[in-house]
């Protein structure tokens, strides 16, 4: 079956999808943030269940620098800032859906054993 899967024979473009979106918390993110956009950064620690502000920050500052993720910055007081997906990081979305269709595939395995 691994045959079948590792069609190339470097496995660079695997590492670096996985250093990406590899953590705890980014597929999360990714996930909120294909759910709806654009998304405060309270409504994300809201719905991401368990992550510290310095977490979050810093998985947000990493999927920007990677252009996964785009931040937008309103002048006002109090300061307003938005998260979105950028083309990039929209290009995930068939990734994160498969993920999600392979757990509700798999899920009721996990409840009767």
């Amino acid at each position: 079956m691994a045959e079948k899967i590792c069609y190339v024979s470097n496995k660079e473009p695997f590492e670096y999808t996985l250093s990406i979106v590899s953590g705890k918390w980014k597929l999360k993110i990714i996930y909120l943030l294909a759910c709806t956009t654009p998304v405060r950064y309270g409504v994300l620690k809201r719905n991401i269940s368990g992550i510290t502000h310095k977490m979050l920050s810093t998985q947000l500052k990493e999927l920007e620098k990677e252009n996964v993720i785009g931040r937008k910055e309103y002048p006002q007081v109090p300061p307003k800032v938005e998260y979105y997906l950028t083309p990039k990081g929209e290009s995930l979305i068939p990734i994160v859906l498969a993920m999600c269709e392979w757990g509700n595939d798999n899920i009721n395995e996990q409840i009767n054993e």
